[in-house]
């Protein structure tokens, strides 16, 4: 099952995290805790503050294919590729800015 973060009640749209974002985001984390003590930590800090934007503002980053956006991480070389859809937030990919681009696309 998918990691879910919920917004405030009422207020904004449940983030849902497609299974290999998951993946992603948990392979990520332990690459950057070996590499440095902590920076696991900091990356999952700031990949929280790109969720709570995409929760306020889900229309503000830039649209990279028909219904998906991206949200450019400002410490690491990362993005939040997802799909702001009508009930829920879709997370469709944590994506290294130099993979390959779009191999995503299968997702939904």
């Amino acid at each position: 099952m998918a990691h879910e973060c919920p917004g405030a009640a009422g207020v904004t749209r449940p983030l849902r995290l497609h299974d290999d974002a998951d993946l992603e985001l948990n392979d990520t984390a332990d690459y950057y805790d070996v590499k440095s003590l902590g920076l696991g930590g900091a990356f999952l800090d700031e990949l929280e503050q790109g969720f709570a934007m995409i929760r306020e503002h889900p229309d503000a980053a830039a649209e990279v294919a028909p219904g998906v956006r991206r949200l450019v991480l400002a410490k690491f070389p990362l993005s939040i590729i997802y799909a702001p859809l009508t009930d829920v937030i879709r997370v469709l990919a944590i994506a290294h800015q130099r993979q390959k681009p779009y191999y995503w696309r299968g997702r939904s």
